[in-house]
């Protein structure tokens, strides 16, 4: 597998993988029925960089990295990642979590920060708590889960310098 920047090529290939998540409304806060060109805008050309996971000529899952905010706080950033159902349990999560890592600090950010994970995507909180990040905040009821109804959203966060 490798980790490689995004092209504009490689959307066809990210949008089955961004819509079935978008679909679940399970983990991001997107619309369920979010256009192909909607998605296309946020993941691909809104933030800083997008890279692809590729095995031989297949995308398996995707990532972004954009500067959380502007001005006093643009030395933090941050990501959101995607893995295709169909590469689940390969480590993809963890592969990318850690190269978006090493792309953060090669760009100057200092930390980065997870806005607004939904608390019942147990899975994606207890890997990013064992990469380092801290859960810093909780907004109760604030993502509205399609069977679980509201549940809180968490904020995480990683220094990334010693």
């Amino acid at each position: 597998m490798d980790i490689r920047l995004a092209t504009e090529q490689d959307f066809d290939q990210i949008w089955p993988i961004f819509q079935a998540i978008a679909q679940a409304g399970e983990t991001y806060a997107f619309a369920r029925d979010i256009s192909k060109e909607e998605a296309r805008q946020i993941w691909l050309l809104a933030p800083r960089q997008t890279f692809v996971v590729e095995e031989g000529d297949q995308i398996l899952g995707t990532y972004y990295l954009k500067t959380n905010q502007a001005g006093p706080g643009s030395h933090v950033c941050n990501c959101g990642y995607m893995v295709a159902d169909t590469a689940r349990g390969r480590g993809l999560a963890t592969a990318m979590c850690e190269h978006s890592q090493l792309q953060a600090k090669a760009l100057g950010y200092l930390a980065m920060q997870f806005n607004f994970v939904a608390s019942s995507n147990e899975g994606a909180v207890r890997l990013w708590q064992k990469l380092g990040f801290a859960i810093v905040g909780r907004l109760p009821r604030a993502f509205n889960h399609p069977s679980l109804g509201l549940v809180d959203a968490l904020v995480l966060y990683k220094w990334l310098v010693d």
